[in-house]
């Protein structure tokens, strides 16, 4: 998808999960995004997010085929939520330590989802079935989106 049809499409989600999100628990904010995302963003072959816990991550609310239930903080989600940073994987199999819970999965891009006090609380993952499908466009919506979850 070129830049300027990103740009759109990413306008349209974001002004409609802002325009939703309002006084929506965290889990229904989280399903909110992934169900507009998933429709409106042709290619978006899962999304979701995980949960961190001790010692794992957990899957929370997700659109597309079937996830991986709980992973290890080794793959690209696992590091998202250790560092705290976007992380943009244009070929998921020259990923050092990625968990392949799909393998039509090619490109991925993780997102950290922060609370009030600096935390990440979740991890907004995206698989594509294209190689090359995230760049910064997405990294810069998508983290403006991961704000609308934690926001009053």
């Amino acid at each position: 998808m070129e830049h300027n049809a990103k740009e759109k499409v990413y306008s349209e989600v974001f002004n409609i999960i802002k325009k939703e999100v309002k006084g929506k628990s965290f889990e229904e904010r989280m399903a909110l995004v992934c169900s507009v995302l998933k429709a409106k963003i042709p290619y978006y072959f899962w999304v979701g997010f995980y949960i961190p816990k001790k010692d794992w991550l957990e899957l929370g609310p997700s659109r597309g085929p079937p996830a991986c239930a709980i992973i290890a903080y080794t793959g690209v989600c696992g590091k998202c939520a250790k560092s705290g940073k976007t992380i943009i994987v244009s070929n998921v199999h020259e990923f050092p330590e990625h968990i392949t819970c799909d393998p039509r999965s090619k490109s991925e891009i993780a997102v950290p989802v922060f609370n009030e006090k600096g935390n990440v609380v979740a991890v907004l993952d995206v698989d594509s079935e294209k190689y090359g499908s995230f760049d910064e466009k997405d990294r810069e919506w998508l983290e403006r989106i991961s704000k609308l979850l934690t926001s009053p």
